[in-house]
């Protein structure tokens, strides 16, 4: 589950990577900073 806190510990690797939540909804973490919603 995504919560808050997962989000704003969410930090920008090397490789962009994603954290999704068990309803589909998905969080993209890019190596330049930017977060993108997805569903």
């Amino acid at each position: 589950m995504l919560t808050v806190t997962a989000i704003d510990k969410a930090k920008p690797t090397e490789n962009q990577y994603h954290m999704a939540d068990e309803r589909g909804l998905v969080l993209l973490v890019r190596p330049n900073g930017l977060m993108l919603w997805q569903l």
